[in-house]
Parts: C-alpha cells; structure tokens; sequence
C-alpha cells in the first residue's frame, strides 16, 4: 500500500470519537459574543475577548463524562456531526460533518507553518493540529488564512489563556495575555520561519 500511495497522507483527516454533548455546553454564549456587536475592554472586537469559561460536561462513548472544555479543544481541529436526539434520547436526524480543515487547506497551512507556529515550539508538522486563528463556533472560516498549525500542548494554551493570533504576510503572529507579557508584544515562531 505504502508503494501504490493508498496509505493517507500527512495531515488528512483526522481520528473519530464519538462523544455527546448539549449544544449549549459545546458553544457556550456568553457577554462577548462577536453577534451581539460589542466591543471587548481593549477595544479589539468582542471575537477576541478572553476566552470562554463555560462548565458543563459531555461524554465520551464507553469512558463516560469528559469537561465540555475537553470537548471543545477536540473539536476545534475535527468532524463534528450533530445528532438530533428526541426526548427518550432516541436518535431522530443525523447531520453532515462540518468545520474541518479539508486535506488540501492543511496542506497550504502545513506548507506555510512547517510546523507549530508557536514562539519557539520545534514541533514538526506531521504532529500538529489544524486551530481556527477566529473560532468557527463564532464564524471563523475553514481557511488557511483563518487557520495554523499548533502542537497539542499549545493549541490547549491557546483555547486555555488570553492568547491571539494574527497572520501578517503569511506568519502567525502571537500576541501574549497580559499576565505573561503587560505590554502584549507580538511573537512569531522563528525556528520555521528565518
């Protein structure tokens, strides 16, 4: 198979795990949603405000109940199918997959990152994950303009502290939260990018 080229390629599509969650436990609203036309503290569009600190949990088939924060780091960099459950919790629709970063779109953004974007991260490619830079459950875009490569230790700092992205002529640039830097000084991985 490995001869033939039938094997997937690097940075296709992701695993599967079938997990249940209640919608609003996996997009939570909150104060700073960017449809309700507020602006965030710093004066940077509500998009960008802290992050969301929603509760809730969902579960995982066969290992139970997992954090609905757990959930929403999965499913930033994969297939997301919604079932429509009737009050029994009968099975009453079954979607299309959405959000994910389609082969091609990764391959751009693997082409572009080499490897996780974040300030000083040697991770290669093969080994990270597809992040939307502006969250598709706030209407980012699938796009390699809206998406880079982060390890899986970084892309949980990033959903996890007051991280932003910003791609500027083809580098994501990181912009710390104030505890880690008051003055917010934008950062760029130069171990990929010279």
């Amino acid at each position: 198979a490995l001869a033939t080229g039938s094997l997937p390629s690097t940075g296709g599509h992701r695993p599967q795990i079938l997990a249940t969650i209640d919608h609003r436990g996996l997009f939570p609203q909150d104060s700073s949603d960017p449809q309700s036309g507020q602006a965030s503290r710093s004066g940077q569009p509500a998009l960008f405000d802290r992050p969301r600190q929603a509760g809730g949990t969902g579960s995982f088939t066969f290992t139970g109940p997992v954090p609905a924060a757990t959930l929403r780091t999965l499913a930033c960099d994969a297939d997301i199918i919604p079932v429509v459950l009737g009050g029994e919790g009968q099975v009453l629709d079954i979607g299309q997959a959405s959000r994910i970063f389609p082969p091609q779109i990764r391959k751009a953004i693997t082409a572009r990152d080499k490897g996780c974007a974040f300030p000083g991260c040697t991770m290669p490619a093969p080994w990270c994950e597809a992040h939307h830079i502006q969250h598709w459950s706030r209407g980012g875009p699938t796009s390699t303009a809206n998406g880079t490569l982060l390890c899986s230790h970084h892309h949980h700092l990033i959903h996890k502290e007051d991280w932003h992205i910003q791609v500027q002529a083809g580098v994501p640039w990181f912009i710390p939260p104030p505890h880690t830097d008051p003055h917010r000084k934008p950062r760029r991985n130069h171990y990929f990018q010279i």
